[in-house]
């Protein structure tokens, strides 16, 4: 029996959508580190290249403009920061306490290990246009209910105590967007230790006192 074309084209056409999405998520990690560093406005597609070493012709094959390259960059990066948020909390028993120093802690982590510049883009929506400043809004909200539900589950079970959800939820974010700056020169243990210890100042805004645990 002989093997159709479709059939026999499939492995190697199987391997070029891996080297493309390979190439699509280089592209989308460097785009997002130039706006979360110089700001939507002062990037351009030359700059996404240069970073990459690469012509700005061959980023036209697979994004045409800043604007769609903008858009990806935001949805790849929000989608899948809070989809490993969210699988890790699923994995996670316990109480609201241990959840939610969990998800600060694995929060924290991905901020300073994985994605130390392009956090920022997250913080500065006004600088985007309006189509992808609402994007980023819905990601942040999207974002902000995982910590939202854990802190409301810990006040109405007695755990926590705050002196109100929203300025807390405040504190919290504020703090762990900082996070890649404060561990900026800490590599291995020194950097586990410093995200540990920030993991456990922020468990203090709803009352609980690691000392105590």
């Amino acid at each position: 029996m002989t093997s159709s074309p479709t059939a026999q084209a499939s492995p190697a056409s199987g391997r070029v959508q891996r080297k493309r999405g390979r190439r699509i998520q280089e592209i989308l990690a460097a785009a997002a580190e130039l706006f979360g560093e110089r700001g939507y406005d002062a990037v351009s597609l030359e700059d996404v290249a240069e970073r990459l070493d690469v012509t700005k012709g061959s980023l036209y094959y697979y994004f045409s403009s800043k604007d769609e390259l903008g858009t990806a960059a935001i949805e790849t990066l929000g989608n899948e920061w809070t989809a490993r948020l969210e699988e890790h909390l699923v994995a996670t028993e316990g109480t609201p306490t241990t959840q939610l120093r969990a998800l600060i802690h694995e929060h924290v982590t991905i901020a300073v290990r994985d994605y130390p510049a392009a956090l920022r883009l997250f913080l500065m929506p006004r600088e985007w246009p309006d189509a992808q400043r609402e994007r980023i809004k819905d990601l942040r909200q999207r974002h902000d209910q995982l910590f939202r539900r854990l802190v409301e589950a810990g006040v109405e079970s007695g755990e926590f105590t705050v002196t109100g959800v929203d300025t807390v939820l405040q504190c919290m974010h504020a703090a762990m967007s900082q996070a890649p700056l404060w561990c900026a020169d800490l590599t291995g243990k020194a950097q586990q230790h410093a995200v540990a210890e920030l993991a456990d100042t922020l468990m203090m805004l709803v009352g609980i006192n690691p000392e105590a645990e």
